[in-house]
């Protein structure tokens, strides 16, 4: 199995679980999105942000974007292209409303912290170009949820892309953490046409870099990252191009990390091995 050392002040958390003083917070489902491009030169490519460090989860790491799940992206209403929910519940062990769910938090957390939206007029097309001030309005109405997914897509005449995303990962915050997410991550190419930009207020510095690259750069500790976020980066890694990510086949499992005393320290212990990139401790 494989462990990552977690920072002393867990140590007071885990006791305090361990006896009972503290309660385990409930995980919120969420979804996340790795954006995928095929460069001239540098080859398959990942979109990866870094979170601003007065953040409540994760402060100062590099993730994809994505966010948590509101209620109102179940809006069975909305024009809709691709797999249907009953298919994508079958890929995640949801039931078809959350996986509705899933599917529009992600394409809608995406554009809301990268203005790359998959979505277009038709059930064939896509947004060639999100920049300008309307665009920016309905980013923002999203943000402050007085604008749902489903009235967005209606207002614009658009429809949701579902094909033009596939499933990846499930991973579940340990039970340690204070703050928790049932995260399912799925993988999409970048929109010809679209630009990804850094427009969330919840980082500070977004890249396009080669997986291989950024997973070494998150084991070295260079880059902050979480272990989900570095175990994708090294499976991505094992392919050349974007439609090859796309291609691939996963059978997908929930990962959940769990905390245990080794030597006096907290570590975090995952159910299955995973790709060697990963770091032996995680950041303070």
């Amino acid at each position: 199995m494989t462990g990552f050392k977690l920072p002393a002040s867990f140590r007071a958390r885990f006791e305090e679980l361990r006896s009972g003083r503290a309660e385990i917070a409930p995980a919120r489902h969420a979804a996340t999105v790795a954006v995928l491009r095929d460069h001239d030169r540098h080859g398959l490519q990942v979109f990866l942000m870094r979170r601003v460090r007065s953040m409540a989860f994760a402060p100062g790491a590099y993730v994809f974007p994505g966010g948590a799940v509101d209620p109102r992206d179940g809006d069975a209403a909305l024009a809709w292209s691709g797999p249907p929910p009953a298919e994508w519940g079958t890929a995640f062990d949801a039931d078809e409303t959350l996986a509705r769910e899933l599917v529009c938090a992600a394409v809608r957390e995406t554009f809301e912290e990268t203005l790359v939206l998959l979505a277009g007029p038709t059930a064939g097309t896509v947004v060639d170009d999100t920049r300008g001030g309307a665009w920016e309005a309905d980013r923002l109405a999203l943000l402050d949820r007085s604008l749902s997914f489903g009235e967005f897509l209606d207002r614009r005449g658009l429809v949701l892309r579902a094909d033009l995303l596939r499933p990846w990962a499930h991973w579940v915050t340990p039970r340690i953490e204070p703050k928790r997410y049932d995260t399912r991550f799925f993988v999409a190419a970048m929109p010809d046409g679209q630009r990804a930009r850094d427009v969330s207020t919840e980082a500070d510095r977004v890249a396009w870099v080669r997986p291989a690259e950024a997973a070494e750069r998150g084991a070295s500790g260079d880059w902050p990252m979480l272990p989900p976020t570095i175990t994708t980066l090294a499976e991505l890694a094992e392919f050349g191009t974007v439609a090859d990510v796309l291609a691939a086949r996963r059978r997908i499992t929930p990962v959940e990390p769990t905390a245990k005393i080794i030597d006096g320290d907290v570590y975090l212990v995952l159910p299955e091995a995973l790709p060697e990139a990963l770091p032996e401790a995680l950041p303070e």
